[in-house]
């Protein structure tokens, strides 16, 4: 071929392969996760509570996405109801398609928020957690009721605030972090939870609720009746006031590790019922 010819045909092929790599728009971007539209399945965002991270939901995400399900289980930042809340809205922002949204202890506070108002999430599923409504906060609902002993197991500690000053985060004791948190866990998968707990902040646990989801979306929930954490007559009198569809489990408040059948089998029922 002709040198000059060849340049042509050069020029002109590569923007059509340049345009075949990156896309000729927003429509042709790879998608996030959940938003495959050809995907029937909604997708699973599991939320994680105090003294926990998103590896809790281990053994849950393995069932999960056994049964063809896309799931996403964000870091909870721990740090404050409306600053985690707002984050978690940010997470749903960028998930196509329907949600069931779960959370575990004080991640069912932070569900309850951030899903208000979005008419994608289908279903919430409330594990071992903390169903607020409007006014109330996770330290008031935990004391309502007798049986919670997580008080004689935590020391508070500071951290530095982004705008100047100090703040108060609660942590388990690591001695105590078995028998409180996770007494139906293998020793030595407690004793890396302990090592790998995130501290909440006392500001989250006292920080008032917005708008309840849970007036508006069906709910279910799973109970550990074995909590050392939040009382089971807790969970009880909070999941009957929200009308949720309840099922009772002899485990502790680390359900989602000690349990993670279980916990995945109400996360289905309330998946095939509403999507």
């Amino acid at each position: 071929m002709h040198p000059t010819r060849r340049s042509l045909a050069l020029g002109l092929a590569l923007p059509a392969t340049l345009a075949a790599l990156v896309g000729a728009g927003p429509a042709s971007r790879p998608a996030a996760a959940g938003t495959d539209r050809h995907d029937p399945k909604p997708t699973i965002v599991l939320v994680h509570g105090a003294f926990a991270d998103a590896s809790s939901w281990s053994g849950t995400i393995r069932r999960l996405q056994h049964a063809g399900y896309p799931v996403l289980a964000p870091a909870n930042p721990l740090r404050g109801l409306a600053a985690d809340t707002a984050y978690l809205r940010s997470v749903l922002a960028v998930v196509g398609g329907p949600v069931v949204l779960v959370g575990h202890s004080y991640g069912g506070a932070v569900i309850s928020g951030a899903a208000v108002g979005n008419s994608r999430v289908k279903a919430l599923v409330y594990i071992a957690a903390f169903t607020p409504d409007k006014g109330e906060s996770a330290a008031e609902l935990a004391a309502r009721f007798p049986g919670s002993t997580l008080g004689d197991t935590v020391n508070p500690q500071s951290y530095p605030l982004p705008g100047g000053g100090t703040g108060t985060e609660l942590v388990i004791e690591r001695t105590k972090f078995h028998r409180q948190f996770a007494a139906d866990v293998p020793t030595a998968d407690a004793a890396v939870m302990a090592a790998t707990q995130r501290p909440v902040a006392t500001t989250a646990l006292e920080e008032k609720a917005g708008e309840a989801a849970w007036k508006t979306i069906p709910s279910w929930a799973l109970i550990a009746t074995a909590d050392k954490n939040i009382p089971p007559a807790a969970q009880q009198w909070m999941t009957r006031r929200a009308g949720s569809h309840v099922t009772e489990v002899d485990a502790s408040h680390a359900v989602a590790v000690s349990r993670p059948a279980v916990v995945t089998h109400v996360i289905l029922a309330a998946a095939r019922a509403t999507c």
